[in-house]
Order: C-alpha cells, then sequence, then structure tokens
C-alpha cells in the first residue's frame, strides 16, 4: 500500500467523541490490555487456542499495547467481567468462516470451514465491548463477525457474484505477495477512516472469499473496493472508536506508515479508555 500523500498531525487521529477524556500523570503509565479472541486448531490430533502471530506483534509494536489472548471457551468465560478489564478488543481474521445459521443461512461446503467455539465466544466479546464502550477494531473475519452480530448477512463466496472482483488471496507462497496490494478502496469524504489516513483511496491487499451482503443497520459504511464490495465501516453511535476493515492492515503494519496509523489511532482510543478506568479505581481507593 502507497504513503498517505500528506502525513496527519498526530492530533487528528483521534476524534474525541470516539477516544474518550484524556489522562495523565504516572498513575495511568503502562500499555494497554488489548484482548483478541482466539481459534481454535487441531494440532498433533489435540486442540490449542491460537492467535495469528501478526496480529499479536501489531498490537505491541503499533498499538505499544499488551496483547491478551482470550481462549476461545464461549459459555465458560465471565466476558462482562473479562471486557471490563480491557482497553480495547481486536477482532482478528482467521481461515474459519462466520456459521451461516447465525445470518438464517443454511450451512454448506461453500461456506466452509467454520469454528464455533470461535463464534461463541467472539460475537459476546463483541458485543460487550460495544456496550461497555471499549474500543474496537475489527479485521476480516472480525469485521465479517460485527455485520452478522449487528444484524447483517454474509456472501459465502463474493467472487462468484456477478460484476465482483475475485478477492481471493494470491496463490503466491511469498507471504509479501500474498498481503501485496491488490485493489483500490475509495473511503466517504466524511469519513472516520479517511480522516485516520489522510487520504480518500489506498491500496489494500485482498485475502477473503467472504463479504458483506445485507450491511447491518448500526453500521455505517465508510469504504468500498471498486466493484462495489463494503471495505470498512464504523458503528453508528458507537460509545468510543469502534471501526471494522474487511482487509489485512496488520500483516508487517510497523513498515507501512499508513497501515500503523489505524493501529496508533486504536491504541491512542485504548489509552484512553485505560487512563479513564485507572481513573475510576484512584477514585475508588481514595473514598475508601
Amino acid at each position: 500500500m502507497p504513503n498517505a500523500p500528506s502525513p496527519l498531525a498526530s492530533s487528528s487521529l483521534v476524534d474525541p467523541q470516539h477516544a474518550g477524556p484524556q489522562h495523565a500523570g504516572p498513575q495511568h503509565a503502562g500499555p494497554p490490555l488489548i484482548g483478541l479472541p482466539a481459534c481454535v486448531r487441531t494440532l498433533d490430533d489435540q486442540s490449542f487456542h491460537v492467535a495469528g502471530d501478526k496480529y499479536v506483534r501489531a498490537v505491541a509494536r503499533c498499538v505499544k499495547g499488551l496483547p491478551l489472548v482470550v481462549p476461545a471457551l464461549g459459555t465458560h468465560l465471565d466476558v462482562e467481567a473479562l471486557v471490563a478489564s480491557l482497553d480495547g478488543l481486536l477482532v482478528t481474521g482467521s481461515p474459519s468462516n462466520v456459521h451461516p445459521s447465525l445470518y438464517d443461512r443454511a450451512p454448506g461446503p461453500e461456506a466452509e470451514p467454520y469454528d464455533r467455539e470461535r463464534d461463541d465466544t467472539s460475537f459476546p466479546l463483541i458485543r460487550a465491548a460495544l456496550d461497555q464502550g471499549v474500543p474496537l477494531l475489527a479485521i476480516c473475519r472480525g469485521f465479517q463477525e460485527l455485520n452478522v452480530l449487528l444484524g447483517g448477512s454474509l456472501h459465502p463466496r463474493v467472487h462468484e457474484v456477478a460484476g465482483r472482483l475475485d478477492h481471493r488471496r494470491p496463490q503466491d507462497p511469498d507471504p509479501d505477495v500474498q498481503y501485496g496490494p491488490k485493489h483500490r478502496v475509495t473511503f466517504e469524504a466524511d469519513s472516520r477512516i479517511a480522516e485516520i489516513f489522510g487520504t480518500r483511496e489506498m491500496q489494500i491487499n485482498s485475502l477473503h472469499w467472504q463479504a458483506l451482503d445485507r450491511v447491518a443497520e448500526k453500521l455505517i459504511v465508510e469504504g468500498r473496493a471498486d466493484d462495489g464490495t463494503v471495505e470498512s465501516v464504523r458503528v453508528k453511535d458507537a460509545k468510543a472508536f469502534a471501526i471494522g476493515v474487511q482487509w489485512h492492515p496488520e500483516y508487517k503494519a510497523w513498515e507501512n506508515p499508513l497501515s500503523a496509523r489505524l493501529f496508533e489511532a486504536f491504541g491512542t482510543a485504548a489509552r484512553s479508555r485505560r487512563a479513564a478506568r485507572r481513573s475510576g479505581k484512584d477514585a475508588v481507593m481514595l473514598a475508601g
């Protein structure tokens, strides 16, 4: 993805309405705690809870946060208490897809593979983050989960829809080719994401079979590919930063000035959340 034509001033990375109150002082030092929902994978005939390395590194290197991989335990987690302890939630991509039953479609091979444990964990996490005003960044599968949770639906295979581009991963063993620029995205003029990137157009990578079909009413479309595929959204009237993207800005984000800006904006909102949480704890301690 190319560099933006002109850099943004650091103050323009955060919309005060979405970032929350600003706090300063040594009592609020320390990295924000960022939750990432795990996927379930079978290795040597055993189940493991895993998160992609590129997401964990983007949190550590660009957000400057402490990544916390949340095991995909569904109802065995106290989600409300867990999210209350987080400063941000990064909902990652995954090789698996959202189960079609969650958007009133019959399951079939065109929408596989599935990970029901991931579904059962991510959906409550996203809901709690939105309810509690925890900054949210949703990527690829996470982007699709956000849409389905709020009432939207998905195209199981968008490349089979007439007039659409082939958004699938390039068949090349080199990850730099797989995650290299593939097509253009155009952002709405007054969109939050255009403000973050400092441009209305950019080249993005593309590694997805599925895409948004019916867009949830609570989402505002902020960017589309040239074929009309929705590439970025913002949650309407969110209590905090709440943005989703279909592409993969996390891949070597620390080497890409544009991708880094998205994670920096998310990180700024997360630090504001951390400061607000710490202020509340300090007030309780003083009252006690």
